[in-house]
């Protein structure tokens, strides 16, 4: 039986590490994991597709791979983009998704932003509760398409 790690503290530090090249599998492997509940809500779940969308766009250099209390917890990639940041990336393994982790992500992205005056722009599955999510950290919707809404966060 799987059984989640204890809730951390909601004092735990976040430890975040640059990526490494040879973090890509693995990484990959996160993001599978992470989006799966999404992907199969819309019929779209392919573990091997999940995959490759990360490997299609890896850039060790914009990534980094967050822990908390000794387990690596999720990544995200930050990259120049159309005079602000792109957030590629965001995924959280879901033994450690609804425990804040996010949203402490988000405000290390936001400050980053804000401290050089960007943008940040950011894609995300329809249907995923990841539209709510950003939306309560400032995030305004700009487009859509079939699959994915796109969205904002203006410099503060």
């Amino acid at each position: 039986m799987h059984r989640a790690p204890p809730v951390p503290s909601p004092s735990a530090p976040l430890v975040f590490t640059p990526a490494a090249a040879d973090d890509l599998e693995a990484l990959a492997d996160l993001r599978a994991t992470a989006m799966r509940d999404s992907l199969e809500r819309v019929g779209r779940f392919d573990p091997e597709r999940a995959r490759q969308r990360l490997r299609d766009n890896w850039v060790p250099a914009q990534t980094w791979v967050f822990s908390v209390e000794g387990r690596r917890a999720g990544f995200y990639s930050l990259r120049p983009f159309d005079g602000g940041l792109k957030l590629d990336h965001l995924y959280v393994l879901p033994d450690f998704q609804n425990r804040g982790l996010g949203s402490r992500v988000m405000r290390r992205i936001a400050a980053q932003a804000d401290e050089a005056g960007l943008a940040v722009h950011l894609g995300a599955l329809r249907d995923s509760p990841s539209n709510a999510f950003y939306q309560r950290h400032g995030y305004v919707k700009t487009s859509e398409d079939d699959w994915d809404i796109y969205y904002v966060r203006s410099a503060r």
